[in-house]
């Protein structure tokens, strides 16, 4: 049976279904109108104001990949300009051919890449130097929690350093839902009450940041990348095997086999989630170490990393944390405090491009990202 004619050009043959309406179209117009939306989430939710620069974060990965290419060609429309940056979080095997990845990427679309290292940032520390720390733990599980708040982080330092006024990552529409659920097994009504929305708005000094892929679903954006014959990074983490975000993730495809519309529900969930005035999380503040947004005394990064320096790795995560606050002010050099001769956590990053003055301590809000007991968001 031959291929349907493209329902939109009425002129080629039809080389997909949609997944969701199921309607036929052909290659080319596929990647119009996925174009088309991205602009329509970008403008319909003031996402991106004209004259803003950009910092996209790149992994190499098929979604930030995907994301950069489109946001490249709707530069002119929205007016925007672009600056990709990638975090190097030490990851032996791993990191390395998706950083190349990266540089491929950046040198064929004429976009300047700014690269910034965990063990620059964070007084020494890579993920396969928190591996070996936790393994013996009980806590090797938690590699995810620790990897995306820092990353989040790094994210955040090298967005400043290249001036950037807003930050783009390519979570798709399966991340947020993924999310959603983790939130909802773990009870974390805080982070439900913050998982609405396309974004986030910069509070407490952080940079404004968006999803425009937050809609897409994951199929899509990997047809997209096929029919633009965009070449990514594709193998995954070795730590991601462990991780809790898996378990939601084969939940949500037997959901969505159920229920095609599951993913878009639950994201939508999200944003129309009310919480009584009892479950709502308090205001954050700042953290007292290094003055960046925190719900506690101490903000998630921070908290972390004093637990690595401390040699107690499962302080900051889960009923660790009371310790860890109640503890505050009693860390004495060998702690990491800054200013007593330790690794802080004050930034201290280099850039693949030449980078000016070491900027103020990064802002990390109370949505900080990562996949153990701190989940908020997926892998970019």
């Amino acid at each position: 049976m031959p291929a349907p004619t493209c329902a939109s050009c009425q002129a080629a043959r039809a080389a997909l279904r949609r997944p969701r309406s199921g309607q036929a179209l052909c290659g080319a117009c596929f990647c119009a109108a996925f174009e088309a939306e991205v602009l329509h989430t970008v403008r319909a939710g003031r996402l991106l104001p004209p004259g803003a620069v950009v910092a996209v974060g790149a992994s190499g990965g098929k979604d930030s990949t995907v994301l950069a290419h489109v946001l490249r060609a709707l530069a002119p429309s929205l007016d925007i300009t672009l600056h990709l940056v990638a975090v190097d979080e030490g990851i032996s095997g791993y990191r390395d051919a998706a950083l190349a990845a990266v540089r491929d990427q950046a040198a064929s679309w004429g976009l300047p890449l700014t690269i910034v290292a965990y063990a620059d940032l964070f007084g020494g520390w890579t993920m396969d130097a928190v591996a070996r720390s936790t393994a013996g733990s009980g806590r090797s599980r938690s590699c995810c929690t620790f990897c995306g708040v820092l990353r989040r982080r790094a994210l955040e330092e090298g967005a400043r350093r290249v001036g950037a006024t807003h930050i783009v990552t390519g979570h798709n529409a399966d991340d947020m839902a993924e999310t959603v659920l983790m939130n909802f097994l773990r009870g974390d009504a805080g982070r439900l009450a913050r998982g609405g929305g396309l974004g986030s708005a910069g509070e407490g000094g952080a940079l404004p940041r968006c999803r425009p892929l937050q809609l897409a679903s994951q199929k899509e954006v990997v047809l997209y990348a096929h029919f633009r014959r965009l070449r990514y990074f594709s193998r995954e983490c070795a730590f991601a095997p462990e991780a809790f975000r898996g378990y939601a993730r084969q939940l949500l495809k037997r959901l969505e086999a159920a229920r095609p519309s599951a993913v878009l529900d639950l994201v939508h969930s999200a944003e129309r989630l009310a919480l009584a005035p009892t479950a709502r999380p308090p205001r954050p503040g700042s953290c007292s170490r290094c003055g960046a947004l925190a719900s506690r005394a101490l903000c998630q990064a921070c908290a972390l990393l004093d637990g690595l320096n401390r040699g107690r790795p499962r302080l900051a995560i889960g009923k660790g944390r009371r310790g860890l606050d109640e503890g505050l002010g009693e860390a004495g050099p060998e702690d990491g405090a800054p200013g007593n001769g330790g690794p802080g956590c004050t930034p201290a990053a280099t850039a693949e491009t030449k980078a000016g003055p070491a900027a103020s301590p990064v802002p990390v809000g109370p949505g900080e990202d990562g996949d153990g007991a701190v989940a908020a968001l997926g892998p970019v």
